[in-house]
C-alpha cells in the first residue's frame, strides 16, 4: 500500500512515460531528463501514452520503491505536455485524485476552511 508523507514533494512526468522501464530506466530518466535527484524524499509517477497504467518510484532509506498500477476498467486524468515543463508539482492530495480517477483540479472537493472557531 502506498503511503504518502506529508511534505513529501510529488512530481509527475507530463505527458507519457515508455512504462517498460524499470527502477534504473526511470531514475536515469529523473535524473538525466528531469534534472532532479531520483534519491531525494520525494515521488515520481509516470503514466503510459494510453493512460492505463502508472508507475510511481520512490527512494527509502536503503532502497526503491516501484509502485504500478494497471486499470482494468477506464483512464487516468493524466495532465497533457506543457511546453517546457517535464515535471509538474502536485499536492498529496492531487496525487490521491488522480489515483482515484479525478481531474488534478477536482471542482468538487472541499476547501480547507481557515476560521476556526467553535460555536
Amino acid at each position: 500500500m502506498l503511503r504518502l508523507t506529508p511534505g513529501c514533494p510529488v512530481y509527475l512526468a507530463v505527458g507519457p512515460t515508455d512504462l517498460r522501464n524499470n527502477i534504473d530506466g526511470l531514475a536515469l530518466i529523473i535524473e538525466n531528463h528531469f534534472k532532479l535527484d531520483p534519491f531525494s524524499n520525494a515521488l515520481f509517477v509516470f503514466c503510459n501514452r494510453s493512460r492505463d497504467k502508472l508507475k510511481i518510484l520512490f527512494w527509502d532509506k536503503n532502497g526503491f520503491w516501484l509502485y504500478y498500477k494497471r486499470l482494468e476498467k477506464g483512464l487516468f486524468k493524466w495532465p497533457t505536455a506543457v511546453p517546457g515543463k517535464k515535471t509538474i508539482t502536485v499536492t498529496e492530495q492531487q496525487l490521491s485524485w488522480l489515483l482515484d480517477g479525478l481531474n488534478l483540479d477536482e471542482p468538487f472537493a472541499f476547501d480547507e476552511v481557515k476560521a476556526r472557531k467553535l460555536l
